[in-house]
C-alpha cells in the first residue's frame, strides 16, 4: 500500500456514519448535524424531469455532458455572475464536485517536476489533500484561523511554495466555516496565478447559499486564464444522490481535462443530465431551499445564543462553525452531545488547530432542529 495514503486518518464522514450507527443501534433518536446531506426532498420538478428522460434502452452517457446541459450551465453563469462562457469549449459535466476535485491534481500535476505541489487552505474539505496524495503530488496547507478570518491570503504562503505550486484550491463559501473570501484576495490570487503559472481552482459548490443578503462571488468574475470553477447541484438543488456538477473556465484547461474524462468513467447518466439542465435553468426551487436552510440556521443561531455558544463565519453555505464552551475541546464536546443523540463534526476532522470548534450541518428538518434545540445540554 502507498505509505503516504496509509498515514491518512479515517475519512471524517465515515467516522460520523459510524457514530450514527452506534446511536441508532441503542435505540437513540438521532439529530444528525454531521455529514452535509440535507433531509429535504429533491424538488418534484427535478424528479419528474429525471423520470421523463429515462429511455427504454440504457446507453453510455456523453462524457462531456449533453449540449442541453452545457448550455444550461452557460446560462446560469451568465445570469448569476454576468460571465459569458462557451458551452462547447469552456464547460464540462461532472459526477458531482468531489470526483472532479479529486481528479484535477492527477491531470495537472507532473511528478517529479519543479511544480509538483498542491496548495489549499486548512481547515478544509479532505478531498483536496486526498486527491493530491493519489496523484503522488506534495501538499502545502495554508493555516486558516479566526485571526485571519479563515481567508486564504497569499501573503501567508512563502514565495518558494508558490513557485512550486501546480494547483491551488480556493473554497469559498468555505467548508467548514462559512466564511467568504474578500474580493481583494480573489484579485490577488489571479495576479499570482499569472506570475507563477499554477492552475487556480475554485470549489464553489455553496456559492448559491448566502444568508442575510450575502451573494458570494465566483472566481470567474476575477479571471479566466488558468482558472477553473467547480460547481455542484448536491445542496442547492437537493441532488446529492444523483451526483451532478460541472467544471468551467479556461478553454485550454478544459480541453486538457476533457481529453481524460472518458478514461475516468464518471459522466452522469443522461437522465440525470436532463434533470441537471433544468436545475441550472429554474431558480425558484433554489430560492425555496435557501429559505428552508435559512430557517434552520435561524433556529440554531438562536439556540447558540441561549447556550452562550459563539458562532463564527457561517455567512454562507450549509454549516455553522461553533466555538465549544470554555475548558472543553471539539472531540469531548461532540461526545457529550452524542449522549443525547446530537451528532456534530469535531473541528479537528478538517485540520489541525481547530480543536475549539464543531461544525453543524443544516441537515435535519426545521422541526428536527427545533427538537434538537430543546434537547441540547446546558
Amino acid at each position: 500500500m502507498n505509505d503516504r495514503l496509509r498515514r491518512l486518518p479515517t475519512y471524517p464522514m465515515e467516522q460520523l456514519a459510524g457514530w450514527k450507527r452506534d446511536l441508532e443501534a441503542r435505540g437513540q433518536r438521532v439529530f444528525d448535524f454531521g455529514t452535509g446531506d440535507p433531509r429535504e426532498p429533491t424538488p418534484a420538478i427535478l424528479r419528474q424531469a429525471l423520470a421523463a428522460a429515462i429511455e427504454p434502452v440504457s446507453q453510455y452517457p456523453p462524457t462531456a455532458g449533453t449540449a442541453a446541459l452545457r448550455a444550461a450551465v452557460a446560462g446560469y453563469l451568465q445570469r448569476r455572475f454576468g460571465q459569458t462562457v462557451d458551452p462547447a469549449t469552456e464547460v464540462l459535466a461532472t459526477f458531482g464536485s468531489k470526483e472532479a476535485l479529486f481528479h484535477l491534481p492527477m491531470t495537472f500535476v507532473q511528478v517529479p517536476s519543479e511544480k509538483d505541489l498542491v496548495l489549499y487552505g486548512e481547515p478544509a474539505y479532505p478531498v483536496y489533500e486526498i486527491g493530491a496524495l493519489f496523484a503522488e503530488a506534495w501538499t502545502y496547507a495554508v493555516p486558516l484561523s479566526l485571526s485571519n478570518g479563515y481567508a486564504m491570503d497569499p501573503d501567508l504562503v512563502p514565495a518558494p511554495v508558490l513557485r512550486r505550486a501546480a494547483v491551488v484550491f480556493l473554497n469559498y463559501p468555505h467548508n467548514p466555516t462559512g466564511f467568504l473570501l474578500p474580493d481583494a484576495l480573489f484579485r490577488r490570487w489571479v495576479e499570482l496565478r499569472e506570475e507563477y503559472g499554477f492552475v487556480l481552482v475554485a470549489d464553489e459548490c455553496y456559492v448559491d447559499l448566502g444568508y442575510d443578503g450575502q451573494r458570494p462571488r465566483s472566481l470567474l468574475e476575477f479571471g479566466r486564464k488558468g482558472c477553473l470553477v467547480v460547481h455542484s447541484l448536491s445542496k442547492r438543488s437537493g441532488m446529492t444522490g444523483y451526483r451532478s456538477g460541472f467544471v468551467a473556465g479556461d478553454a485550454e484547461l478544459i480541453a486538457t481535462y476533457r481529453r481524460f474524462r472518458a478514461s475516468m468513467g464518471t459522466a452522469p447518466q443522461e437522465f440525470v443530465q436532463a434533470a441537471a439542465a433544468l436545475a441550472w435553468t429554474e431558480p425558484s426551487h433554489v430560492e425555496q431551499r435557501l429559505a428552508v436552510f435559512a430557517e434552520k440556521r435561524r433556529v440554531l443561531m438562536e439556540l447558540c445564543a441561549r447556550r452562550r455558544l459563539r458562532v463564527h463565519g457561517s455567512q454562507a453555505g450549509l454549516y455553522l462553525w461553533v466555538e465549544v464552551p470554555e475548558g472543553q475541546n471539539d472531540v469531548g464536546y461532540a461526545a457529550r452531545l452524542r449522549e443525547v443523540g446530537i451528532l456534530v463534526a469535531p473541528g479537528s476532522f478538517f485540520g489541525g488547530g481547530q480543536e475549539r470548534f464543531v461544525r453543524l450541518a443544516l441537515v435535519p428538518t426545521a422541526d428536527e432542529c427545533r427538537a434538537a434545540a430543546a434537547a441540547w445540554p446546558e
